[in-house]
């Protein structure tokens, strides 16, 4: 087997018990670092619900994740937030209502969960194209990222996927001491270093950025100092306020649109 983001060769590192019950071997490319869990064959069963019961942290990283993309999309990646989004495998739609609170015009789509929290602003292609597209914690549960990103970006003629996972640096972490593996859940099966999402860059004709946990696969020349101040933890604070006296945000418009539906 060959990496899928590289092609390198892909070596054998450690085994892991998945679910509690599954032995998974993990490769690791020596090209270009990618980890992956080789023949996740548990992965009906690890999505029997969309949000692992775990994950206990969903509306808290939710809500520091708009945060972030707020100043990305108006200051980095967005044209200052003109145009429309798409939040790409979004889950209940929670980040889709909050960027939609801050003032974009985001959309949600995803073909494994229910849109529970931005009911009437699914995406489809009648919509037109997409500024930027976001995928947030979504890349670590592919079987195949390259294919993903390719036709995310297709579906919604965008060129700039905004997206968040967490990256290592130099030696596979230690399986008994990386938190991100998150085994117990079954559903992270590929890792990444930075070198990892350059090589796929490169693959798909997309420069690479990334600082403070967003990253970002675009045609565009994106500014990574830049990137980097607006994601910062206590900056990102500023930026909903920012975005919602410049935009307007959508909530009150959005009750009044969905009440005239249900008349």
């Amino acid at each position: 087997m060959s990496c899928p983001i590289c092609s390198g060769r892909l070596s054998a590192c450690f085994k892991a018990k998945v679910l509690h019950k599954y032995e998974a071997q993990y490769e690791v490319c020596d090209g270009c670092g990618f980890l992956r869990a080789r023949d996740p064959h548990w992965l009906a069963e690890a999505y029997a619900e969309a949000i692992a019961m775990a994950d206990t942290g969903l509306v808290m990283r939710n809500g520091l994740l708009a945060c972030q993309l707020a100043g990305v999309l108006y200051w980095v990646a967005g044209e200052r937030g003109a145009g429309r989004y798409l939040d790409a495998a979004g889950g209940y739609g929670m980040l889709t209502r909050l960027m939609r609170d801050f003032g974009f015009d985001f959309y949600w789509a995803d073909k494994y969960s229910s849109n529970l929290m931005a009911r009437g602003y699914e995406y489809v292609k009648d919509l037109g194209q997409c500024q930027a597209v976001t995928a947030m914690e979504v890349i670590e549960h592919l079987t195949d990222p390259v294919k993903f990103v390719e036709e995310t970006l297709a579906a919604a003629g965008s060129d700039t996927l905004v997206f968040s996972t967490q990256l290592y640096e130099g030696a596979v972490p230690d399986p008994h001491a990386w938190w991100y593996y998150a085994f117990a859940t079954g559903q992270h099966i590929g890792f990444f270093q930075r070198r990892s999402l350059e090589a796929l860059g490169r693959r798909l004709g997309l420069g690479f950025s990334s600082a403070n946990g967003i990253h970002i696969l675009s045609r565009k020349l994106v500014d990574e100092r830049i990137l980097g101040i607006v994601t910062n933890r206590w900056v990102c604070l500023a930026s909903p306020w920012w975005t919602r006296r410049k935009l307007g945000s959508k909530t009150i418009d959005d009750q009044t649109s969905m009440l005239k539906a249900l008349e």
